[in-house]
Protein backbone atom coordinates (compact mmCIF):
# COMPACT_ATOMS: atom_id res chain seq x y z
CA UNK A 1 0.00 0.00 0.00
CA UNK A 2 1.32 3.44 -0.91
CA UNK A 3 1.84 6.46 1.29
CA UNK A 4 -0.87 9.09 1.62
CA UNK A 5 -0.88 11.49 -1.30
CA UNK A 6 0.78 9.09 -3.72
CA UNK A 7 -1.00 8.36 -6.98
CA UNK A 8 0.15 4.75 -7.34
CA UNK A 9 -2.16 1.81 -6.69
CA UNK A 10 -0.75 -1.40 -5.26
CA UNK A 11 -0.05 -3.76 -8.13
CA UNK A 12 -1.91 -6.63 -6.49
CA UNK A 13 -5.22 -4.78 -6.14
CA UNK A 14 -8.11 -6.56 -7.91
CA UNK A 15 -9.38 -4.74 -11.00
CA UNK A 16 -11.75 -7.25 -12.55
CA UNK A 17 -14.95 -6.88 -10.55
CA UNK A 18 -16.36 -4.04 -12.67
CA UNK A 19 -15.91 -5.76 -16.03
CA UNK A 20 -19.10 -7.88 -15.94
CA UNK A 21 -21.08 -4.67 -15.46
CA UNK A 22 -19.18 -2.95 -18.26
CA UNK A 23 -19.87 -5.72 -20.74
CA UNK A 24 -23.57 -5.85 -19.85
CA UNK A 25 -23.85 -2.10 -20.36
CA UNK A 26 -21.95 -2.33 -23.63
CA UNK A 27 -24.75 -4.54 -24.97
CA UNK A 28 -27.26 -1.83 -24.10
CA UNK A 29 -25.28 1.26 -25.09
CA UNK A 30 -23.18 0.72 -28.23
CA UNK A 31 -19.88 2.54 -28.05
CA UNK A 32 -20.43 3.78 -31.60
CA UNK A 33 -23.44 5.77 -30.35
CA UNK A 34 -21.33 7.92 -28.08
CA UNK A 35 -20.05 11.19 -29.47
CA UNK A 36 -16.64 12.56 -28.63
CA UNK A 37 -16.82 15.26 -25.97
CA UNK A 38 -14.75 18.45 -26.29
CA UNK A 39 -11.48 18.81 -24.37
CA UNK A 40 -11.73 20.60 -21.02
CA UNK A 41 -11.19 24.32 -20.82
CA UNK A 42 -9.10 23.74 -17.70
CA UNK A 43 -7.23 20.46 -17.14
CA UNK A 44 -5.79 18.95 -13.96
CA UNK A 45 -6.68 21.93 -11.80
CA UNK A 46 -5.48 21.24 -8.26
CA UNK A 47 -8.19 21.56 -5.61
CA UNK A 48 -6.30 20.08 -2.66
CA UNK A 49 -2.85 19.04 -1.45
CA UNK A 50 -2.72 15.44 -2.66
CA UNK A 51 -1.59 13.94 -5.94
CA UNK A 52 -5.08 12.91 -7.02
CA UNK A 53 -6.75 16.15 -5.92
CA UNK A 54 -7.21 17.37 -9.48
CA UNK A 55 -10.19 18.10 -11.68
CA UNK A 56 -11.08 18.98 -15.26
CA UNK A 57 -13.51 21.78 -16.05
CA UNK A 58 -15.66 22.59 -19.08
CA UNK A 59 -17.12 26.11 -19.28
CA UNK A 60 -20.60 26.58 -20.75
CA UNK A 61 -21.10 29.69 -22.83
CA UNK A 62 -23.62 31.98 -21.16
CA UNK A 63 -24.13 35.65 -20.42
CA UNK A 64 -25.24 34.66 -16.92
CA UNK A 65 -23.40 32.55 -14.32
CA UNK A 66 -24.01 28.91 -15.18
CA UNK A 67 -25.15 25.93 -13.12
CA UNK A 68 -22.52 23.27 -12.47
CA UNK A 69 -22.65 19.50 -12.96
CA UNK A 70 -19.96 17.52 -11.12
CA UNK A 71 -19.01 14.02 -12.27
CA UNK A 72 -17.57 11.61 -9.65
CA UNK A 73 -16.09 8.49 -11.21
CA UNK A 74 -16.70 4.96 -9.96
CA UNK A 75 -14.32 2.10 -9.33
CA UNK A 76 -14.99 0.97 -5.77
CA UNK A 77 -12.94 3.90 -4.41
CA UNK A 78 -9.81 1.97 -5.47
CA UNK A 79 -9.65 2.50 -9.24
CA UNK A 80 -11.08 4.71 -11.99
CA UNK A 81 -10.35 8.21 -13.24
CA UNK A 82 -12.00 11.53 -14.05
CA UNK A 83 -11.52 10.73 -17.74
CA UNK A 84 -14.55 8.43 -17.43
CA UNK A 85 -16.72 11.53 -17.83
CA UNK A 86 -15.87 11.49 -21.54
CA UNK A 87 -16.04 7.73 -22.08
CA UNK A 88 -18.44 6.25 -19.53
CA UNK A 89 -20.74 3.88 -21.40
CA UNK A 90 -23.62 4.27 -18.95
CA UNK A 91 -24.69 7.50 -20.57
CA UNK A 92 -27.86 6.35 -22.36
CA UNK A 93 -26.60 7.39 -25.80
CA UNK A 94 -25.94 10.97 -24.65
CA UNK A 95 -22.51 12.55 -24.80
CA UNK A 96 -22.52 13.74 -21.21
CA UNK A 97 -20.35 16.83 -21.40
CA UNK A 98 -21.57 18.10 -24.76
CA UNK A 99 -25.18 17.63 -23.65
CA UNK A 100 -24.65 19.71 -20.54
CA UNK A 101 -22.73 22.42 -22.37
CA UNK A 102 -25.49 22.67 -25.00
CA UNK A 103 -27.94 23.30 -22.18
CA UNK A 104 -25.87 26.00 -20.53
CA UNK A 105 -24.45 23.85 -17.73
CA UNK A 106 -20.73 23.85 -16.95
CA UNK A 107 -19.14 20.51 -16.04
CA UNK A 108 -16.37 19.35 -13.73
CA UNK A 109 -14.95 15.86 -13.43
CA UNK A 110 -12.88 15.06 -10.37
CA UNK A 111 -10.25 12.64 -9.16
CA UNK A 112 -9.87 11.75 -5.50
CA UNK A 113 -7.55 9.64 -3.38
CA UNK A 114 -8.11 5.92 -3.69
CA UNK A 115 -8.89 4.01 -0.53
CA UNK A 116 -5.69 2.07 -1.24
CA UNK A 117 -3.82 5.35 -0.75
CA UNK A 118 -5.89 6.67 2.16
CA UNK A 119 -8.99 4.80 3.39
CA UNK A 120 -12.25 6.44 4.37
CA UNK A 121 -12.97 9.22 4.90
CA UNK A 122 -10.38 10.35 2.32
CA UNK A 123 -12.18 9.50 -0.99
CA UNK A 124 -15.44 11.08 0.14
CA UNK A 125 -13.98 14.15 1.82
CA UNK A 126 -11.80 14.79 -1.23
CA UNK A 127 -14.99 14.98 -3.31
CA UNK A 128 -16.50 17.35 -0.77
CA UNK A 129 -13.40 19.52 -1.01
CA UNK A 130 -13.68 19.54 -4.80
CA UNK A 131 -17.27 20.83 -4.59
CA UNK A 132 -16.16 23.53 -2.16
CA UNK A 133 -13.25 24.49 -4.40
CA UNK A 134 -15.53 24.81 -7.41
CA UNK A 135 -17.88 27.05 -5.48
CA UNK A 136 -14.93 29.17 -4.42
CA UNK A 137 -14.16 29.75 -8.12
CA UNK A 138 -17.72 30.87 -8.88
CA UNK A 139 -16.75 34.46 -9.64
CA UNK A 140 -13.75 33.80 -11.88
CA UNK A 141 -15.28 30.71 -13.54
CA UNK A 142 -18.69 32.28 -14.15
CA UNK A 143 -20.63 29.78 -12.00
CA UNK A 144 -23.82 30.03 -9.96
CA UNK A 145 -22.81 28.48 -6.62
CA UNK A 146 -26.47 27.95 -5.68
CA UNK A 147 -27.00 25.46 -8.50
CA UNK A 148 -24.62 22.51 -8.22
CA UNK A 149 -25.67 18.93 -8.99
CA UNK A 150 -23.60 15.75 -9.14
CA UNK A 151 -23.55 12.44 -10.92
CA UNK A 152 -21.68 9.36 -9.79
CA UNK A 153 -21.37 5.79 -10.94
CA UNK A 154 -21.09 2.98 -8.38
CA UNK A 155 -18.79 4.24 -5.59
CA UNK A 156 -18.91 7.69 -7.17
CA UNK A 157 -22.67 7.54 -6.80
CA UNK A 158 -22.27 6.53 -3.17
CA UNK A 159 -20.11 9.62 -2.65
CA UNK A 160 -22.59 11.89 -4.46
CA UNK A 161 -25.47 10.59 -2.34
CA UNK A 162 -23.46 11.09 0.84
CA UNK A 163 -22.86 14.72 -0.14
CA UNK A 164 -26.56 15.16 -0.90
CA UNK A 165 -27.75 13.77 2.41
CA UNK A 166 -25.02 14.67 4.88
CA UNK A 167 -25.19 17.95 6.82
CA UNK A 168 -23.22 20.73 5.17
CA UNK A 169 -19.47 20.56 5.86
CA UNK A 170 -18.97 24.31 5.35
CA UNK A 171 -16.98 25.93 8.15
CA UNK A 172 -17.81 29.66 8.08
CA UNK A 173 -15.06 30.43 10.60
CA UNK A 174 -12.28 28.70 8.70
CA UNK A 175 -9.32 30.81 7.57
CA UNK A 176 -9.40 28.72 4.37
CA UNK A 177 -11.82 30.36 1.89
CA UNK A 178 -12.47 26.98 0.25
CA UNK A 179 -13.47 25.34 3.52
CA UNK A 180 -16.01 28.11 4.07
CA UNK A 181 -17.96 26.97 0.99
CA UNK A 182 -20.99 24.68 1.06
CA UNK A 183 -20.87 20.97 0.20
CA UNK A 184 -24.62 20.66 -0.38
CA UNK A 185 -26.03 19.69 -3.77
CA UNK A 186 -29.14 20.66 -5.72
CA UNK A 187 -29.68 17.07 -6.78
CA UNK A 188 -27.95 13.79 -7.63
CA UNK A 189 -28.05 11.35 -10.53
CA UNK A 190 -26.47 8.04 -9.51
CA UNK A 191 -25.88 4.84 -11.49
CA UNK A 192 -25.74 1.60 -9.48
CA UNK A 193 -24.68 3.37 -6.27
CA UNK A 194 -24.08 1.72 -2.92
CA UNK A 195 -26.48 3.31 -0.45
CA UNK A 196 -24.89 1.46 2.47
CA UNK A 197 -21.47 -0.14 2.88
CA UNK A 198 -22.14 -1.65 6.32
CA UNK A 199 -21.42 -5.41 6.03
CA UNK A 200 -24.26 -6.82 8.18
CA UNK A 201 -26.76 -4.43 6.59
CA UNK A 202 -25.89 -5.07 2.96
CA UNK A 203 -25.53 -8.82 3.45
CA UNK A 204 -29.14 -8.82 4.57
CA UNK A 205 -30.12 -6.83 1.51
CA UNK A 206 -28.32 -8.66 -1.30
CA UNK A 207 -26.64 -11.78 0.11
CA UNK A 208 -23.14 -12.82 1.20
CA UNK A 209 -21.40 -12.32 -2.17
CA UNK A 210 -21.36 -8.57 -1.58
CA UNK A 211 -18.68 -9.03 1.09
CA UNK A 212 -16.37 -10.53 -1.53
CA UNK A 213 -16.20 -7.23 -3.41
CA UNK A 214 -12.91 -5.38 -2.68
CA UNK A 215 -14.72 -2.10 -2.08
CA UNK A 216 -16.07 -3.35 1.25
CA UNK A 217 -12.70 -4.09 2.83
CA UNK A 218 -10.46 -1.63 0.99
CA UNK A 219 -12.73 1.27 1.95
CA UNK A 220 -11.75 0.98 5.61
CA UNK A 221 -8.15 -0.14 5.14
CA UNK A 222 -8.66 -3.82 5.93
CA UNK A 223 -6.42 -6.46 4.34
CA UNK A 224 -9.25 -8.59 2.99
CA UNK A 225 -12.81 -9.71 3.66
CA UNK A 226 -11.94 -11.80 6.69
CA UNK A 227 -9.89 -8.99 8.21
CA UNK A 228 -12.76 -6.53 7.76
CA UNK A 229 -15.18 -8.89 9.48
CA UNK A 230 -12.79 -9.84 12.28
CA UNK A 231 -12.19 -6.16 13.09
CA UNK A 232 -15.74 -5.00 12.39
CA UNK A 233 -16.04 -3.31 15.78
CA UNK A 234 -13.09 -1.08 14.89
CA UNK A 235 -14.50 -0.25 11.44
CA UNK A 236 -18.17 0.02 12.36
CA UNK A 237 -18.11 3.79 12.79
CA UNK A 238 -16.71 4.32 9.29
CA UNK A 239 -19.13 1.86 7.73
CA UNK A 240 -22.09 3.63 9.29
CA UNK A 241 -20.92 7.20 8.75
CA UNK A 242 -20.18 6.71 5.03
CA UNK A 243 -23.42 4.88 4.25
CA UNK A 244 -25.63 7.57 2.64
CA UNK A 245 -28.87 5.95 3.79
CA UNK A 246 -27.99 6.79 7.39
CA UNK A 247 -28.13 10.53 6.64
CA UNK A 248 -31.44 10.74 4.78
CA UNK A 249 -33.65 13.41 6.30
CA UNK A 250 -36.56 15.67 5.42
CA UNK A 251 -35.57 18.50 3.12
CA UNK A 252 -32.90 16.47 1.29
CA UNK A 253 -32.32 17.34 -2.38
CA UNK A 254 -33.98 15.14 -5.01
CA UNK A 255 -32.10 12.11 -6.33
CA UNK A 256 -32.59 9.78 -9.27
CA UNK A 257 -31.14 6.28 -9.04
CA UNK A 258 -30.57 4.04 -12.07
CA UNK A 259 -30.14 0.26 -11.74
CA UNK A 260 -30.70 -2.91 -13.65
CA UNK A 261 -32.66 -5.75 -12.09
CA UNK A 262 -31.49 -9.15 -10.88
CA UNK A 263 -32.38 -12.04 -8.59
CA UNK A 264 -31.61 -12.29 -4.91
CA UNK A 265 -29.35 -13.34 -3.41
CA UNK A 266 -26.95 -11.91 -5.98
CA UNK A 267 -24.76 -14.56 -7.58
CA UNK A 268 -21.47 -12.64 -7.89
CA UNK A 269 -19.70 -9.83 -6.02
CA UNK A 270 -20.16 -7.41 -8.91
CA UNK A 271 -23.88 -8.09 -9.25
CA UNK A 272 -24.27 -7.83 -5.50
CA UNK A 273 -22.48 -4.49 -5.07
CA UNK A 274 -24.61 -2.91 -7.83
CA UNK A 275 -27.96 -4.54 -7.03
CA UNK A 276 -31.19 -2.57 -7.26
CA UNK A 277 -31.94 -3.53 -3.65
CA UNK A 278 -29.61 -0.69 -2.64
CA UNK A 279 -31.92 1.68 -4.48
CA UNK A 280 -35.12 0.15 -3.15
CA UNK A 281 -33.94 0.56 0.42
CA UNK A 282 -32.93 4.18 -0.14
CA UNK A 283 -36.21 5.00 -1.88
CA UNK A 284 -38.19 3.58 1.04
CA UNK A 285 -36.14 5.60 3.55
CA UNK A 286 -36.48 8.80 1.52
CA UNK A 287 -40.22 8.42 1.07
CA UNK A 288 -40.63 7.86 4.80
CA UNK A 289 -39.26 11.35 5.49
CA UNK A 290 -40.82 13.06 2.46
CA UNK A 291 -37.65 13.34 0.35
CA UNK A 292 -37.74 12.82 -3.43
CA UNK A 293 -36.04 9.64 -4.61
CA UNK A 294 -36.81 8.23 -8.06
CA UNK A 295 -35.79 4.64 -8.78
CA UNK A 296 -35.35 4.05 -12.52
CA UNK A 297 -34.86 0.48 -13.73
CA UNK A 298 -33.16 0.18 -17.10
CA UNK A 299 -35.00 -2.98 -18.14
CA UNK A 300 -38.37 -1.90 -16.72
CA UNK A 301 -38.86 1.54 -18.27
CA UNK A 302 -41.52 3.76 -16.73
CA UNK A 303 -42.70 6.48 -19.14
CA UNK A 304 -43.89 8.62 -16.23
CA UNK A 305 -40.34 9.03 -14.94
CA UNK A 306 -38.01 11.76 -16.20
CA UNK A 307 -35.07 10.89 -18.38
CA UNK A 308 -31.88 11.04 -16.29
CA UNK A 309 -30.38 14.14 -17.85
CA UNK A 310 -33.70 15.93 -18.05
CA UNK A 311 -33.89 15.31 -14.30
CA UNK A 312 -30.51 17.00 -13.87
CA UNK A 313 -31.57 20.01 -15.91
CA UNK A 314 -34.74 20.32 -13.86
CA UNK A 315 -32.98 20.27 -10.50
CA UNK A 316 -30.53 22.85 -11.79
CA UNK A 317 -33.38 24.85 -13.30
CA UNK A 318 -31.22 25.32 -16.38
CA UNK A 319 -32.60 27.55 -19.18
Amino acid sequence: MTAAGSGVVHASMPRLFLWPLVWVLALVVPLSALAVDPPPDRSNVRYGPYYRNVLDFWQAKSAQPTPLFVYIHGGGWYQGDKAAATSDIVRLHIDLISFMLRHGVSVASINYRYATIAPLPAPVLDAARAVQFLRAQAGSWHLDPRRVAAMGTSAGGCTALWLAYHPDLADPRSPDPVARQSTRLSGVLAWNPQTSIDPPVITGWVGPQVLNHPMIWLAVGARDRDDALARYAAFQGLYREYSPINHVAAGAPPVLLVYGTGPLPAATPDLAIHHMAFGSKLKAKAEAVGAVCILRLTNRPDPTQPQPYDFVLKVLDSP
